[in-house]
């Protein structure tokens, strides 16, 4: 590698890392402290880093809000699905998902849904911001999708996704109530319920 090639590489991985920890400061922040009660200059002097720097990877607040809901989806969608793989198949694949809440739940840092958090503080016509969290909620969705059509038989293809719909509900139901009740028997209930429609 010439040494012109070595310093682009250096360069852009130092530019990689520096947007990583504005995104990884950043979504602790907006999850912990709200997205309208979270300032760039906040930011910026947890990130300790320039205002010029935080905007050379950033345009705007609304960007890092972008990136952050990005960040969280990813992990959070990758996290549960090695989660449900490590459950026998089966009924207790899918029921896993709430396994995976309670122990969400458990966590100190937890603050119900980063979605619902955020688009209840955006104008109501974001669309931005808004179509994203439906993507991603769009996601999830496959997700229990995939894992009900891999481990329950004999469903046709509508009523696949008529349960997989209802154990979203259940699932989002769960998070917003443990977080409002600050206790676990939402998940318990959500997950009892879970278990008598799939049968």
């Amino acid at each position: 590698m010439s040494v012109l090639l070595k310093f682009f590489h250096i360069c852009n991985v130092k530019h990689s890392e520096i947007r990583d920890r504005i995104i990884e400061t950043a979504s602790l922040l907006f999850y912990r402290n709200g997205y309208n009660s979270t300032g760039i200059n906040e930011i910026i002097s947890e990130c300790g880093i320039a205002k010029a720097t935080l905007y050379n990877h950033f345009k705007s607040k609304e960007d890092i809000c972008l990136s952050y809901l990005k960040f969280k989806n990813t992990t959070f969608l990758s996290e549960i699905k090695d989660y449900c793989q490590t459950k026998p198949g089966g009924r207790s694949q899918v029921l896993a998902v709430f396994d995976f809440l309670e122990l969400f739940f458990r966590n100190k840092d937890f603050n119900g849904c980063w979605c619902i958090k955020t688009v209840s503080e955006i104008p109501k016509d974001n669309d931005k911001i808004r179509t994203e969290i439906q993507v991603q909620k769009n996601l999830f969705i496959q997700l229990i999708t995939g894992l009900v059509a891999n481990n329950i038989e004999n469903l046709r293809e509508e009523e696949i996704d008529s349960l997989s719909r209802k154990i979203y509900l259940l699932y989002e139901s769960a998070v917003a109530e443990s977080h409002l009740h600050q206790a676990n028997w939402p998940i318990k209930e959500a997950k009892n319920l879970c278990s008598q429609i799939i049968g």
